[in-house]
């Protein structure tokens, strides 16, 4: 009889514990008046997005496939767009071609670093319905590779800065503006970028990169918009699994080969996947999107603190997305054997592209998949791989201004924090700031997230105009 009462007090103080790591993830929800767009023209801005996305700055691995004119170009066209901003402030082209810009406002007070990168992904094979860099708008969006991911985000900050510099705007500390050139194949200058920070002995005040956005209808039960703020990126490690055999012709093969034994790694690998785990940043966007539920999702979720097991595999079964959310995952890109038809493979290869849960490490995720393979034979080999980001404050002005800004151009949306499970240039800048926050000022659709690094991609002018008034915001309220 008496063990109820205690295990009652037991998840009582439990809850308590939970529900105080939660609330520091909870912005404060106070009335901000709307922003002001003066100065900001969205049909233009919309023009100068379609030019941009006209110059087809595609990175990759290989420099050989790299257009360095496409690049210049797109360089030389910014500095025409933009005259205001480039008299204004002053421009590094740092070696390789990334961009840092600064906006001196004469105080010594931390600086404030909006980051957008400039270079896009490839589109060969995707079925595109339009040119995917025509830049067209239509239908009341911009069109091309770009769109969103980054050149959007890039041309909100610049009119924002644009707009504020041809009024004699002076910040209130300094701005940075980062654009990378190598964001989409993890290059080098974001790296560049945090090193002359470091070699000047500026630690900023906060940070802004790429990241969520303000959606509606993707969180079950809460049909308002909620603007996503990433605290943290996932950990990212590419591992090679490799076995070899003598090889020989395949009219007499080898049994239990290379091949075999590869396949059976891969599978006891998807068969075993890393446990599901509700981190203290998930439960804190559940605790703020169950604020904003309905019926039974929102009793539900207000009991989210000590249902996170349960929550766990929920959200690990509702979807690929929530699935990532909540656990390591493990991808098979790529597989090789033999390079011949009728000869056996003296190798077998797979490529894994893993995310790394917060609470992870490279050397834990390492450990786990030799364990999983249990095979000698099957070599785990690591090729890169970075621990997962540090979970960014929530406690100071900077994440205040942040929230601030949003409800003052989404006043109906609740902003929550969030677990980004891409890689971003922004997991460097964590090196140098623990405000380093990842949030695209845009309401998009699910048809525009589905086509991020995917044929057709786009954003609404509406959209566009609303990220511009939003940095814009940000700036001023320093």
């Amino acid at each position: 009889m008496r063990a109820a009462p205690l295990v009652a007090g037991c998840a009582a103080a439990l809850a308590g514990a939970a529900a105080r790591r939660v609330a520091r993830f909870r912005p404060a929800e106070v009335a901000v008046p709307p922003a002001d767009d003066a100065g900001l023209d969205a049909d233009a801005a919309a023009a100068r997005l379609a030019e941009l996305i006209r110059i087809p700055t595609v990175s990759s691995r290989d420099p050989a496939q790299v257009d360095a004119g496409a690049f210049e170009r797109f360089r030389e066209r910014l500095a025409e767009l933009y005259p205001h901003t480039h008299r204004v402030l002053e421009r590094e082209v740092l070696l390789g071609g990334a961009l840092l810009y600064r906006w001196r406002s004469g105080t010594d007070s931390p600086p404030l670093v909006l980051m957008a990168h400039h270079d896009v992904v490839p589109v060969t094979g995707q079925a595109w319905s339009r040119d995917p860099f025509s830049g067209a708008i239509e239908d009341g969006c911009v069109h091309g590779r770009g769109a969103i991911d980054d050149k959007g985000s890039l041309v909100a900050v610049l009119e924002a800065v644009e707009s504020l510099a041809a009024a004699g705007h002076t910040p209130a500390r300094d701005v940075y503006v980062s654009s990378s050139n190598d964001e989409e194949v993890l290059g080098t200058g974001a790296e560049q970028a945090v090193q002359a920070f470091r070699d000047r002995g500026i630690e900023p005040w906060a940070v802004l990169d790429e990241g969520g956005a303000v959606v509606t209808g993707v969180f079950p039960g809460v049909p308002g918009q909620l603007a996503v703020v990433g605290l943290a990126e996932k950990g990212l490690l590419d591992v090679e699994l490799v076995t070899s055999d003598p090889g020989g012709h395949a009219s007499s093969p080898t049994p239990d080969g290379a091949p075999a034994r590869l396949a059976r790694a891969v599978l006891r690998l998807d068969a075993a996947p890393f446990p599901a785990r509700l981190d203290d940043v998930v439960l804190g966007m559940v605790d703020v999107a169950g604020r904003h539920a309905s019926g039974a999702y929102r009793v539900l979720f207000a009991h989210a603190p000590v249902l996170r097991p349960v929550l766990a595999r929920a959200l690990a079964r509702a979807s690929r997305e929530a699935n990532a959310l909540v656990r390591t995952t493990v991808a098979v890109t790529e597989l090789e054997g033999s390079s011949a038809r009728n000869v056996l493979a003296t190798r077998a290869r797979a490529h894994l592209n893993i995310r790394i849960a917060l609470g992870g490490t490279v050397a834990s995720t390492v450990e786990r998949l030799r364990r999983v393979v249990g095979d000698p034979s099957v070599e785990v080999r690591v090729l890169s791989g970075t621990d997962p980001s540090p979970v960014s404050r929530t406690d100071n002005d900077a994440y205040a201004a942040l929230g601030a800004a949003v409800r003052a151009v989404y006043p109906d949306a609740a902003v929550a924090p969030y677990l980004m499970v891409q890689a971003s240039d922004a997991r460097l800048f964590a090196q140098i700031s623990d405000s380093v926050y990842r949030f695209m000022p845009f309401d998009l659709s699910r048809g525009e997230l589905d086509a991020l690094h995917a044929a057709d991609e786009r954003i609404s002018v509406a959209a566009l105009h609303r990220g511009a008034v939003f940095f814009r915001h940000l700036i001023r309220s320093l």
